[in-house]
Parts: structure tokens; sequence; C-alpha cells
């Protein structure tokens, strides 16, 4: 890596580190973030959102340039062409946000099924689906660092949704952000259920932990996991030098550290296909529920879903009379 674009680098990271973090969306957050790093002219914002959503019209005018500046790329690819185009035309460097979950689409989160697991393959990209804007504002800063700063090879991605997040700000862990997963909500008592959370279905997950006690007295504790590709990667490849090292100390995962010490079911949840989480079971040493777009309905679950099927996990485990979890069905209006 250049001295010159670490140094760049360097300098945008101060920039946004000198600007306060209001509690907006991911969106707006990124957005207000690009006009930094324009004012810093440190860095290439490229804003392609408004233009035609053939790969080969995006603007990519700063490939021609000799030196490596900081990458931000504003852009609303909604296929894995486009976006393998796109990563494409930016060398696999720098920092790529899409908002085409805020367009109006067919596709959950406003994307085909293909760009998810495109995502999830891609060796040299890490995803991220943050549910608020200090997470975004934790992701960004992040790459900006790893990519030009350390010099680490790659790209990150981000979906970025526009609605506000209710999330409190000190509940934010910015090392839990970048690895993947972090507490947002503690149980008050025993915890009875685990429930995560990524992106905008975050939210719907707060809201079924809030039915789960206020309705059922079910207590749950609720993560927030911004990217459920990067815990499934570092857990597969601990696992994998486990494997190869037999004599040596095993390592653990940050999602078996943060999931150690109970046995109680965890529900994960994402905006995305079932596919983007599946697979994490592997990993997980209880009962493990994925839930995404297409699980039980078109769309991402909805609260009732969630808390019908955190029941249905209990019950399983013998913990929850099945005959409530009919209830929970009736009551919802979910059969």
């Amino acid at each position: 890596m250049p001295a010159s674009t670490a140094r760049a680098a360097q300098l945008c990271i101060d920039a946004l580190d000198t600007c306060a973090c209001s509690r907006s969306s991911p969106l707006y957050t990124v957005m207000s973030m690009a006009g930094t790093l324009e004012s810093s002219r440190q860095a290439w914002v490229i804003r392609g959102q408004s233009r035609s959503r053939r790969p080969g019209h995006w603007p990519i005018w700063f490939a021609r340039n000799a030196g490596e500046k900081p990458l931000l790329y504003l852009h609303s690819a909604t296929s894995s062409a486009q976006l393998c185009a796109l990563s494409g035309q930016t060398a696999q460097r720098g920092i790529l946000c899409n908002d085409s979950e805020t367009h109006p689409s067919p596709w959950p989160k406003g994307a085909q099924p293909s760009l998810p697991l495109w995502l999830a393959s891609h060796p040299r990209c890490t995803p991220y689906d943050p549910a608020s804007g200090e997470e975004a504002r934790a992701i960004v800063l992040a790459g900006l660092r790893t990519l030009y700063v350390d010099g680490q090879p790659g790209f990150y991605y981000l979906a970025l949704h526009d609605q506000p997040s209710t999330l409190a700000a000190q509940t934010l862990d910015r090392e839990g952000v970048i690895k993947g997963m972090y507490p947002v909500q503690r149980a008050a008592g025993i915890e009875n259920v685990r429930l995560l959370g990524a992106g905008r279905a975050l939210e719907e997950v707060m809201h079924a932990a809030q039915l789960l006690e206020q309705q059922w007295g079910i207590t749950a504790h609720v993560w927030s996991c911004p990217s459920y590709t990067r815990l499934a990667r570092e857990a597969a490849a601990v696992e994998r030098w486990n494997r190869l090292h037999p004599c040596a100390p095993r390592r653990s995962s940050h999602l078996r550290d943060c999931l150690a010490g109970s046995r109680t079911p965890v529900i994960a949840v994402t905006g995305y296909p079932q596919s983007v989480i599946d697979p994490l079971a592997a990993h997980v040493d209880t009962r493990f529920v994925a839930l995404g777009a297409g699980s039980v309905q078109a769309a991402a679950p909805n609260r009732y879903w969630i808390a019908v099927l955190a029941l249905k996990a209990l019950a399983d485990e013998g913990h929850f009379d099945t005959q409530k979890v009919e209830d929970a069905l009736q009551r919802y209006d979910l059969k």
C-alpha cells in the first residue's frame, strides 16, 4: 500500500471523527459521511444511484488515475451480474454502498436472490447489513482503516436502508459490529431464547422480543448481526484450523464466543433469503432456526412469525406447551 494512500485514508478517518454522529438511518449516515469525504478531497466519492442501471454506464473515471485513493461508491445494483461488473470496474477495492432496498422492487431488500449468494461466496468481499446509522458509520471507518491504512486486499459492501433505528447509541459495540455480532438487549432475568437480527429485520426482532415477554412470559436476549457472512466464514476457518492442528489448543470463533454459556434456542433473522444464515447452523451447539425472506412469507418474517417460531423452538425443547404455540398462531392470525 503506497504511503500516500495510507496518509489519505488517515486524513479521511480524522475528518470523519470530527463530525457529530446523529441517530439517522444507515443510508443518510453514509450520505453524510460521503459529503465529508468529498470536502476533504482525500477520497474518491462516486454517486451512481441516479445513473443507468447498466454497469457500462456507471462512473469509472477514477480507475484511470495512477495513484489509489480511498473509494466510497454509492450505487443501486439489483443483481449479482451488476455487482460483479461493478466490483470488476473498481478492481475489487473500495467500500461499495448499495441503496437498492430503498427503491420499489419485487425482490426482498430490492435485490435478486443471486446477489446475496454472490456476496456470501466472493472471497474478497466483506458484506454488511447494518441496522443503524451508528453501525454503518463504524463499518465505513473500519473499511477505510483495513483497506487503505493496513493495506488489506478486497472490498467492503454495505446494504443501506433509510429507516431510522431505535437502537440506543450506548449499546453499540464497535468491535462486535465489525466482527459481525454484538448484544443490543439483554433479558431482564434468565433468558429463554436468543434472537438475532440484521438490517431492518432487527427492528422486527426487537418487537418480537417484546411480544414474547409481555404476552407469553418468555425473556429474550437480542443480538444485532451486521454480517452473518463474516460470522460464518470465521467460524468455518477456525474449525478448519482446529482440524489441521489436533494437538494444539483449540481456537474459538466470535460466533461461538457470543453464544457460549447457554443452551437456549437461537432464532436468526434476515431480510435476505434464508440461505444467507444457513451456514451458521454447523457452528451453533443448540437448537437453531434460520429465518429469511421466503421462509414463512414472501418478505422477511414479521414480528409475529418470529415470536411464534421462537415459541415452537422452546416447545421442541420441552420448555413450552405445544398447545400454546397453536394459540399463538390463532392469536396472530397466521393459520
